[in-house]
């Protein structure tokens, strides 16, 4: 088994990913607007060798038919939620190898807009930035908060596709690799000949301009995606070099993993060209006792109105308005399709009741996957669910912070170590080359190499 990748998720707000841990007297994440919280956290990351940290987004919140839901006010679970974007420079300027990746959406800004931005990241962070496309996390609320109507599920897939391309044509193709010169005897700042003006024209987006910051390390950051579903998968083969899946069962957790390599495949690229990442969170002590005690203190504060209020933010189905002793009658949404189908009947095996729906997002979360135990048992459930799924790491999901994720560094890391599973060091600056041990630019075998002059 080849060593893990092993990320950290977080978002700018309050509370992990299963309760609302911020009352817990250990708990720092309600400090969530203190530059220094989050700088201290960067540092701890990167002492222990962490590949990076993942800062989930949306201008979206929890709500039903516009309507806030109390739950998610009083618990702070969705509400508040600031934007990742201005605290990446000062995590950058107190690290040398973390990397970072950011969420923007292809609904909200205009592609060049999101070009330009996270080409200077990546000159700030010397070429440590990656980027998570979504077509519309918590779409419903997002459009609202813009002033436009929500987009279907899979035209806003359609959608996304040309507005990557509208971002790598811009990367990829607005200067040669040699065209900044900074000659000053010369007077020359950059060769003419080696900058230009692209065009693009689309059914959906269009462009006519300069990308007006010179190639970064990477030119176009890390490309990352969330989400399973079919027309998911097809974008991911088409777009992703990482993909974000929620865990859970590991039966369909291979089935995803399978999929996307498949949908890599169809593109003309590599099945091991997309890194699968499973969300997980990891719950330990000393002795057994010990973690499933922690593992039952997390469950306590964990409300079943605060995890319909995630829910139904993510999916628009509100499971406490349903019938508890039905299956969900629901199949498709507009908005997070994934969590939907995470809960419909699957090759023969009956749906789960909206009870048990409901009880099983409270205690697992959005992304599905629980490990309890010592150090070394955690680890065997790590190895079990890796050979199990075929996934290349996991995406670490915080309950508190920091102390969640100081037990994962102080007790399972060396496990994880001791069985190979976690490298001591890396090679390689960029997020790409720490990612794929190979070079810092997007590889020939992707689409976005046919943009580069």
């Amino acid at each position: 088994m080849n060593p893990l990748i092993l990320g950290i998720f977080q978002y700018i707000g309050p509370n992990g990913t299963i309760g609302s841990a911020w009352q817990h007297p250990s708990d720092t994440s309600a400090e969530f607007l203190s530059i220094r919280h989050w700088t201290e956290l960067a540092q701890k990351f990167e002492a222990a060798n962490f590949d990076f940290l993942f800062l989930a987004d949306s201008y979206g919140y929890p709500a039903l038919d516009g309507e806030l839901i109390d739950a998610s006010v009083r618990e702070g679970r969705g509400i508040p939620h600031g934007d990742p974007m201005p605290i990446i420079t000062a995590m950058a300027a107190v690290t040398s190898d973390l990397g970072f990746i950011l969420t923007t959406s292809t609904t909200v800004e205009p592609p060049a807009a999101n070009a330009r931005r996270f080409a200077t990241l990546d000159h700030f962070t010397d070429g440590r930035i990656g980027w998570n496309i979504v077509t519309g996390s918590s779409g419903a609320t997002a459009a609202a908060l813009m002033g436009k109507d929500l987009i279907s599920h899979d035209l806003r897939y359609d959608m996304a596709d040309e507005y990557v391309d509208v971002n790598l044509a811009l990367w990829e193709g607005s200067w040669k690799d040699d065209a900044l010169v900074l000659d000053k005897a010369a007077a020359l700042y950059a060769d003419p000949d080696k900058v230009r003006v692209v065009h693009y024209e689309g059914e959906y987006f269009r462009t006519d301009g300069l990308l007006n910051v010179p190639p970064s390390p990477q030119r176009t950051p890390l490309l990352v995606q969330a989400g399973a579903s079919g027309r998911g998968r097809q974008f991911a083969g088409r777009n992703a070099e990482a993909v974000f899946l929620a865990g859970g069962d590991p039966v369909v957790v291979a089935k995803n993993v399978a999929g996307i390599r498949e949908s890599a495949v169809a593109q003309g690229r590599d099945a091991d060209s997309i890194k699968l990442l499973v969300g997980a969170l990891f719950i330990t002590a000393p002795t057994h006792a010990e973690a499933v005690a922690k593992y039952d203190e997390m469950l306590s504060m964990s409300t079943k109105e605060g995890a319909a209020a995630i829910y139904a933010g993510n999916t628009g189905v509100d499971l406490l308005a349903l019938d508890p002793d039905k299956p969900l009658a629901q199949t498709s949404t507009e908005m997070g399709q994934s969590n939907l189908e995470r809960y419909l009947a699957k090759d023969g095996t009956p749906a789960p009741l909206v009870r048990d729906i409901l009880e099983n997002f409270r205690t697992t979360g959005i992304n599905g996957s629980v490990f309890v135990g010592t150090p070394d048992d955690v680890v065997d459930q790590i190895e079990a669910f890796v050979l199990a799924t075929g996934a290349d790491g996991f995406l670490i999901q915080p309950h508190l912070t920091p102390a969640t994720y100081d037990d994962f560094i102080d007790l399972i890391l060396p496990v994880l170590r001791a069985r190979g599973l976690a490298p001591a060091e890396h090679s390689g600056q960029t997020l790409r080359e720490r990612m794929f041990g190979a070079g810092a630019h997007l590889p020939e075998s992707h689409h976005g190499r046919a943009f580069r002059w």
